[in-house]
């Protein structure tokens, strides 16, 4: 286990529902394994953790690991509802 590998920091933070946040693979990693082992089976989290170990241990994509975390923390949620449209569509006649 590199000590740099887990304390490289990502690109953005991530955020979490109870609040905190998520900047370091070593934080990323607390998280997955602090879930119950019900949760942690599940594939999204499966492949959070595979990608994290690639990036810290392995010199892997950091943007995959990214990814897959934002990815597993928005798995079961329902997608946002889409913005309305600020302007309403021109609309065009046909001249014949």
């Amino acid at each position: 286990m590199s000590a740099a590998g887990w304390a490289r920091k990502f690109d953005t933070p991530i955020a979490i529902d109870d609040g905190a946040v998520l900047t370091t693979f070593r934080d990323s990693g607390r998280y997955v394994t602090a879930l119950p082992k019900a949760e942690q089976s599940k594939p999204h989290w499966q492949t959070a953790a595979r990608e994290l170990l690639m990036a810290a241990e392995r010199g892997g994509i950091m943007m995959l690991a990214e990814i897959a975390m934002r990815q597993a923390l928005q798995a079961g949620k329902p997608k946002p509802a889409p913005a309305p449209r600020k302007k309403a569509v021109k609309k065009y006649r046909v001249i014949r």
